[in-house]
């Protein structure tokens, strides 16, 4: 069985490693001068993992998609649109495509699959692999559980079998919107628990998750999907990883934001946010967490103050 990974960052090296580490054939495909490729080509390693010669290495993107049977996508949600087309100009559209990424189109708030299906990707082929779990957690044996969901349940129940190990535990999933949205929208969640551990405000971290899940789910519920969606692994399952965990860059980003520090890391809530506030004003579905921490990475408005402003608003009933 024969996989190829595109995209050589932290999660693409660590999904090949993953792969390899199951005994696959894994090819890894990075863009000609690509810092990350170039690394890994030179030491066989990076920061997260060590490949050694165990994966293939190359930027011959035909030569990836050819080789393959599956191929894993974990690059920059942004940048996907891009590939998708380079993909399907070379005849990757025939594969079947797993998404390992978290993200929404920023100017369309279009979900990832959306974009391959509007790309002449068929939606039967595809599916989407999200869930908790920290590489360098993975990597130091400890296991945890993710999910795979698509729109053709045997292919998601086959990539389940296929990928599982004493690492992660899948499980499947079916409600394709509540996956991605979920998935994406936990970052932006991220973002706001870093504000508050800057801020000395780390226990508002709990209200933060049962208020964050809800309005998600009241998101996922008007899009079409099942707003339990928000309750399982692709969201609040992955809030230990996203809003607590030393490991998570969003967490980081928004730690880093209040402090008024740098962080050049990918931390994709900053431009989930902007395209769930698209969503939201889309589907009338009130987000005000989401808002808040928009304004903060758009409006400039100061961090902490924003968040708190969120105790001013009237009384609601919890379960709403």
């Amino acid at each position: 069985m024969n996989f190829s990974v595109l995209g050589c960052g932290r999660w693409g090296s660590f999904i090949s490693w993953y792969l390899a580490r199951k005994g696959f054939s894994v090819t890894e495909w990075g863009r000609k001068g690509s810092q990350s490729l170039e690394e890994l080509k030179n030491t066989g390693k990076n920061e997260y993992v060590e490949l050694g010669d165990k994966v293939f290495l190359t930027d011959d993107l035909e030569y990836a998609l050819t080789s393959a049977d599956y191929i894993v996508i974990s690059i920059k949600s942004q940048g996907l649109r891009d590939l998708a087309k380079q993909i399907k100009s070379l005849g990757g559209d025939k594969k079947t495509i797993i998404l390992c990424m978290k993200g929404i189109e920023i100017e369309t708030g279009k979900r990832l699959t959306e974009i391959m299906t509007e790309s002449g990707f068929d939606k039967n082929r595809l599916a989407v692999w999200v869930g908790p779990g920290h590489i360098q957690e993975f990597t130091s044996g400890k296991p945890n559980c993710m999910v795979i969901d698509g729109y053709d349940e045997n292919l998601v129940k086959t990539l389940c079998d296929l990928l599982k190990s004493d690492l992660i535990r899948f499980y499947y999933g079916n409600d394709i919107i509540g996956s991605e949205i979920g998935a994406a929208a936990k970052n932006v969640m991220g973002i706001a628990a870093g504000v508050l551990d800057g801020g000395g405000f780390s226990s508002l971290k709990g209200p933060l998750m049962a208020r964050g899940a809800r309005e998600v789910a009241r998101l996922i519920k008007a899009m079409g999907g099942n707003e339990l969606s928000a309750y399982g692994l692709c969201h609040l399952g992955d809030y230990e990883t996203t809003l607590f965990s030393e490991y998570s860059n969003n967490r980081r980003y928004g730690e880093a934001l209040f402090k008024g520090e740098k962080f050049l890391k990918l931390a994709e809530g900053v431009y989930t946010a902007k395209a769930l506030v698209l969503l939201g004003e889309k589907y009338s579905v009130d987000l005000p967490i989401t808002r808040a921490v928009y304004n903060i990475l758009y409006e400039d408005k100061k961090p902490l103050d924003e968040l708190l402003c969120l105790f001013a608003r009237s009384a609601k009933n919890e379960f709403v």
